[in-house]
């Protein structure tokens, strides 16, 4: 039987990874159980099973939101079970909401929102 991939993770280059983390902790509900290095600069974030790691860039031009890049894009999409639940809990906890909640033509209900670093994280219910 061949091996199977178990999980996934985008990794962010941010300015300050010790802020970063909080910004996810506070607004996102993310946790973390570390830090790495000395000073801090890497940590794994995890919600609901899914990851998110954060590496403190060396210099800040670097850190490249893509949509930026091209209009429109993520740097981060997560799959959700209830986008208007979540979408209600983020503003409740503070987080800057980029866009919606709002049906796309490819069937999902999503919204997204913006980090401290300018990195869009889509996320999104696919509708039945």
């Amino acid at each position: 039987m061949p091996a199977k991939l178990t999980a996934s993770s985008p990794v962010f280059l941010v300015r300050d990874v010790v802020a970063a983390a909080n910004h996810y902790r506070d607004a996102m509900g993310f946790q973390y159980d570390k830090f790495y290095g000395e000073p801090p600069h890497f940590v794994i974030l995890h919600r609901d099973g899914m990851y998110l790691m954060l590496k403190q860039a060396d210099e800040p031009k670097h850190i490249v939101p893509l949509w930026s890049v091209s209009h429109n894009l993520w740097n981060a999409y997560f799959w959700v079970d209830d986008a208007e639940a979540l979408h209600a809990e983020f503003v409740e906890r503070g987080a800057k909401i980029d866009y919606g909640p709002c049906t796309q033509p490819y069937g999902c209900r999503e919204f997204g929102i913006q980090d401290l670093d300018g990195h869009d994280v889509g996320f999104g219910q696919v509708l039945r």
